[in-house]
């Protein structure tokens, strides 16, 4: 009985979920805060929860990696490499804000939305 809860389409059906949850948290994060500095987390957390979501929408079950040969099923590497190219610019992005936080703090004198806005 325990095999069969380990089976991988239940654990890729969790992983589904897990991503789903992370993006929600993610949402939530970034539409009730006003520090700055947390919508730059839950952004983030809304960018991981979008590059598992891809990753595992690459997945195909008793596919291979890709070979020079090309036997068999193979697994497609694009998804893969566009979700590392998207990890790059989540980490550039990030870094970018994380340094306007720290100009606009400078300059406001916080990093609270309601009062550099007003």
């Amino acid at each position: 009985m325990g095999e069969e809860l380990l089976t991988m389409g239940n654990i890729q059906f969790y992983f589904y979920q897990g991503a789903i949850v992370l993006s929600l948290i993610g949402l939530y994060i970034v539409i009730t805060t006003d520090n700055l500095i947390k919508k730059i987390i839950g952004l983030s957390l809304f960018q991981g929860a979008v590059f598992v979501h891809l990753i595992m929408l690459a997945y195909i079950q008793g596919a291979g990696p890709p070979n020079l040969r090309g036997e068999g099923l193979l697994v497609n590497p694009l998804p893969h490499v566009l979700v590392l190219t998207a990890i790059v610019v989540a980490i550039a992005t990030t870094a970018l804000a994380l340094a306007l936080i720290v100009q606009t703090y400078h300059h406001w004198g916080s990093i609270d939305e309601g009062d550099i806005s007003q």
